[in-house]
């Protein structure tokens, strides 16, 4: 989204002191379901823990979902072609190469976000956003989100959302590339959506935004997911406040994001 300013503030009550537990069940492989915790992370984000025992619990998970070999073919999963164009004038902010350019547009996936605040997990939805979708995920398993900081936070009558996703403030630090906007022109942004944030018409990369609230705002945003657990931690964040006390900027305490993991399914 556009028109963001910096960051200010430092480490609030939502710090890497902070406790969650969270328990989320994540689809089925073959009639089995498959549950992933987290549990007790007190100075994890800082130490590097947390990050580790995440990345454990996730392989676990996988595995558990690989599907029993079946002596029917499977089918071919639709797909749709994306272009990722380099954008040599704003070069990557972080090492990662641009996807490859077959998105399915079935299916979904899980990603979690363990904040300083607390968790949050994103179902995604490939059906209208494949590509979205697919970048989003390739970003995760690259780490590119890892050790980040959502920089601009809104809580007004018209818009409330976090913005995270630029490494280095507001509107700057991307991947590298960019790819094309996927809309309807139908969307909507209730609370809990989770859709790309740009800078204009095919401007996407790795920005995207979270509706803690409502945003009542044009349906130029692909929509590549929401959030199935931790509206809670974005409540906290919002509770927070924002620096200088206005309706968009900086969050006033901080936000980052540890680690960042995917499931697909």
């Amino acid at each position: 989204m556009s028109g963001r300013r910096g960051l200010a503030g430092r480490s609030g009550p939502g710090g890497a002191g902070a406790e969650a537990e969270v328990k989320v069940e994540v689809g089925a492989a073959r009639g089995r379901a498959v549950a992933v915790g987290v549990w007790g992370w007190r100075g994890a984000l800082a130490s590097g823990v947390m990050r580790r025992f995440v990345l454990v619990l996730a392989l676990i998970a996988t595995a558990l979902a690989t599907p029993v070999a079946s002596a029917d073919p499977a089918p071919t999963k639709p797909v749709k072609h994306c272009d990722f164009i380099p954008t040599p004038e704003n070069p990557a902010a972080k090492p990662v190469k641009p996807p490859r350019p077959a998105a399915s547009t079935r299916g979904g996936g899980t990603v979690f976000l363990a904040t300083n605040y607390g968790v949050v997990v994103i179902e995604l939805d490939r059906s209208v956003a494949a590509c979205a979708a697919h970048n989003f995920v390739h970003l995760v398993r690259h780490a590119f989100y890892d050790d980040t900081r959502c920089f601009r936070l809104t809580n007004s009558a018209r818009l409330g959302v976090l913005q995270c996703g630029d490494i280095y403030r507001a509107e700057e630090g991307g991947p590298g590339y960019r790819f094309a906007d996927e809309v309807t022109g139908a969307e909507t942004y209730p609370r809990g959506t989770v859709a790309m944030g740009n800078q204009g018409p095919g401007t996407n990369g790795s920005e995207f935004f979270i509706v803690h609230s409502h945003a009542n705002i044009r349906p130029v945003y692909s929509v590549f997911g929401r959030v199935v657990h931790g509206m809670d931690t974005l409540d906290r964040i919002v509770a927070a406040g924002i620096a200088g006390d206005v309706q968009d900027g900086a969050p006033k305490h901080p936000v980052r994001i540890g680690c960042a993991i995917t499931l697909v399914h």
